[in-house]
């Protein structure tokens, strides 16, 4: 039996059909997801502009306060190996609110929950990841229509900003690639949840596509690799993405494929 679910919550799934509500976050926005090295979740607010930690009662604390140096809603969230936590600040005001979206940037923060602006000048950042060796990240720039990769230094700074994929329409008269949720494979390629175009596309750097999955009528919204040997391509997927009507039914589902190339790197 698929359970249906109404937003503010984290769930997790064992198995097909099955679910276990992990955390409540009313009126927050929960979004980008990660695990400290002791294996304490933390959980991205949007609307909040924060990041909370689940202590061991299960309840959930706040583990960084980015109200102050967030411009926008933040969103996605990658957790090194060394428990620090990169933050997308999207630029863009809190839903249903006025305001024009700003510059966008992403925080470095430390397990103490010490935050840091370690990139900026980013258009709406969203997905990202981190390579095996955890010496490259890898932001998905939604407005820009690519990919970006940088270094990461030894203290957590991001540096040697590059071009990883430039992301055309994938056809003539199609609309622009919208990069949402991103993943990593061993061959180096990048998984692309393009909300745009209703397909989830697989890039190597400099921007080729490998192939792609569609999605239609349906609309990606991020996309992991996992299962038992990582070639399990576990892709979020909703009916719309209307910010006024989000929150009040489920419009959303989570749908997996077999790939064949495993994942590599976090998440």
């Amino acid at each position: 039996m698929v359970q249906r679910h109404i937003g503010d919550r984290v769930l997790r799934y064992a198995g097909e059909g099955t679910a276990q509500v992990v955390a409540g976050l009313r009126d927050a926005a929960p979004s980008g997801l990660g695990w400290l090295p002791d294996g304490r979740l933390l959980v991205v607010g949007m609307k909040t502009r924060a990041v909370y930690r689940q202590d061991a009662a299960g309840d959930l604390v706040v583990h960084a306060d980015l109200a102050g140096i967030a411009r926008g809603m933040t969103n996605d969230m990658i957790v090194a190996a060394d428990g620090t936590a990169y933050v997308g600040d999207t630029g863009l005001p809190n839903f249903r609110q006025p305001g024009e979206r700003q510059t966008g940037q992403i925080f470095a923060i430390a397990v103490d929950g010490q935050a840091r602006s370690v990139a900026d000048d980013l258009a709406l950042p969203n997905g990202m990841i981190l390579s095996p060796d955890g010496e490259t990240l890898i932001v998905a720039e939604s407005a820009a229509h690519r990919l970006t990769a940088f270094r990461v230094r030894p203290n957590g700074t991001l540096t040697d900003r590059r071009k990883f994929a430039e992301l055309p329409p994938p056809a003539s008269g199609a609309e622009p690639v919208h990069p949402d949720g991103i993943c990593l494979d061993a061959e180096g390629a990048v998984w692309v949840a393009d909300i745009n175009n209703r397909e989830l596309i697989r890039v190597k750097e400099g921007g080729r596509t490998l192939t792609s999955i569609s999605c239609d009528p349906l609309i990606p919204i991020a996309c992991v690799l996992g299962g038992p040997d990582r070639r399990t391509l576990y892709i979020c997927m909703s009916e719309h993405t209307d910010i006024f009507r989000l929150g009040t039914v489920p419009v959303s589902q989570v749908m997996s494929v077999g790939v064949d190339v495993p994942g590599a790197g976090l998440p």
